[in-house]
């Protein structure tokens, strides 16, 4: 607005530390233990369904809702939670955000029905949304520009240390202590979050706005719902199922609306302008492709480990380490080589190495050992966190600072939009491949003929690397059972892993026209 007033920053008044910023690191560390929070959940309820469907009796769909109805909250909700950080402080909301996921895990935890507990997952999935956007906006106004990628890398570093630990947490109080355990971690957690954030972390909001598009929150959400709805229910549909044309043809009609209604709005959501830079909207679809990859690669792994290999879900965990152990190392490394070189060799190289890693998985095999897979994991943390730190940086870094958290809930968005296309996509691909080559598979092991209805079981089963024999089926059979299976699957795997492939090469390439986020220095921005 023409007539608002701005507050121009302060230079430093002593190293690592201004009026405006705050303290840095203590600011990375609070932000660091609200992103640690979530990124635990994430990873440990996938150890605690098993036990959570015994305890409480609940189907396969509803153990899918204990996921899904979180991750639809949250992608649905991310772009909208970052514009409430710019109009009403990053700060509060990442209080907000860090006391409502708490409390919701406590309520989770002390739930006695599926219902219940699934309630209280979407609530927590609209508290994690608060809480993301906030949070990288908070490390861009503590940061100066020329250490932003160092504070990002870090952070990468924190979500690496998180997903390492979730499965390790989660199976050890899984089996010493019980599936509430792994919700109630979240309290003391938050706790310390909390503290350290409300001593350390300075507020920060946009003086030149003043009020939510709430037409535009009420159309953005409508196109984020029916987006990731039909992304997720096209398995249980069908792609070409009339409910699925229907809701991807819902989030065009009012994804159309919402561009409309941006352009024409005085105070918009998501401000067009913004895509006019041309390295936002490359840094948008480059994170989109890096989890397509990253999250369609772990969806079929944990059933390669746990199916073929017939691991348990701790051991399945601990197969995976070197990836998320050498984010770890990886993210910070990542972080300096951007600051010193740009965004644009890193990224690029990074996807690069990403391919590379991505054709080594696609060789697994039955036989195949650790080091089969630990090779291909080190290789992709280190081609994955160049371009998450890189992407995020090319989005936050290049939108105008009173626009931060907006950027922000796109960088979040964006990653959980690629992680539920990269499940879908590449599980169709599976899924046709197993139906491809399956009755061959089972032809060559002289198995009986079944009943087209059974068959289809087996071929669903397949799909996910279970080979599904009836109790007392005699051992040369259940054998003979698991062969057609697993070499069904690993066919369908290896196809999908090619297909990422081909995504981390086309990254690759449009790494090339991005630029590096501007400075941040003396921009107008109100400090509490």
């Amino acid at each position: 607005m023409a007539n608002a007033k701005t507050v121009v920053a302060p230079p430093p008044s002593e190293p690592g530390k201004s009026s405006r910023q705050g303290h840095p690191w203590l600011t990375l560390l609070a932000v660091s233990l609200g992103v640690m929070m979530v990124m635990l959940d994430g990873t440990v309820v996938a150890i605690a369904n098993p036990v959570i469907g015994a305890e409480l009796k609940a189907s396969l769909e509803d153990l899918q809702w204990v996921t899904s109805g979180y991750l639809l909250a949250l992608a649905v909700f991310l772009i909208t939670a970052g514009k409430l950080g710019d109009l009403f402080g990053h700060k509060r909301i990442f209080m907000i955000g860090i006391a409502g996921f708490a409390l919701t895990s406590l309520a989770i935890g002390l739930s006695d029905s599926i219902g219940m507990l699934i309630a209280f997952r979407v609530l927590q999935g609209l508290f994690g949304a608060l809480l993301q956007p906030a949070a990288l906006a908070l490390l861009r106004a503590a940061f100066p520009a020329e250490k932003l990628n160092m504070a990002i890398g870090i952070w990468g570093a924190t979500i690496g240390l998180s997903s390492a630990a979730g499965p390790i947490v989660g199976g050890l109080l899984v089996e010493h202590v019980n599936w509430q355990s792994v919700f109630f971690i979240n309290v003391p957690v938050g706790i310390v979050a909390m503290i350290v954030g409300a001593l350390v972390v300075k507020e920060s909001r946009a003086e030149s706005l003043s009020k939510v598009d709430w037409l535009g929150v009420v159309l953005l959400s409508g196109a984020m719902f029916c987006l990731i709805w039909a992304i997720i229910k096209a398995p249980e549909y069908g792609w070409g199922d009339t409910k699925t044309i229907a809701f991807l043809a819902g989030a065009v009609v009012v994804g159309a609306a919402f561009v409309w209604w941006q352009g024409k709005a005085a105070e918009p959501l998501v401000p067009l302008s913004l895509f006019k830079n041309l390295s936002v909207a490359v840094g948008t679809l480059l994170m989109v492709l890096m989890a397509f990859s990253m999250f369609g690669a772990m969806f079929f792994l944990t059933f390669y480990f746990q199916g073929v290999h017939d691991l348990s879900p701790l051991d399945a965990g601990i197969r995976m380490l070197p990836m998320s152990a050498g984010m770890i190392v990886a993210s910070p490394l990542a972080g300096a080589a951007i600051s010193k070189f740009g965004p644009k060799i890193p990224i690029a190289v990074g996807m690069l190495i990403t391919a590379t890693a991505m054709f080594l998985l696609s060789r697994l095999g039955v036989e195949d050992g650790y080091t089969a897979s630990a090779i291909p994991f080190v290789l992709l943390a280190f081609g994955l966190s160049p371009v998450m730190v890189g992407a995020t940086e090319i989005i936050v870094g290049n939108a105008p600072e009173e626009l931060s958290g907006v950027a922000g809930g796109m960088q979040q968005s964006a990653m959980q939009v690629g992680g539920s296309l990269g499940t879908a996509v590449l599980g169709a691909v599976v899924a046709a491949k197993v139906s491809e080559v399956l009755p061959g598979y089972w032809s060559a092991a002289k198995l009986p003929q079944l009943p087209p209805e059974q068959m289809a079981l087996v071929e669903e089963g397949a799909n996910f690397a279970q080979s599904g024999a009836a109790p007392g089926t005699p051992e040369p059979v259940v054998q003979a059972i698991a062969g057609a299976v697993n070499s069904s699957f690993l066919d369908g795997m290896h196809l999908a892993f090619q297909f990422s492939t081909g995504v981390a090469v086309l990254a690759a390439l449009l790494a090339l026209v991005v630029k590096a986020g501007r400075k941040t220095e003396g921009a107008p921005i109100h400090m509490g």
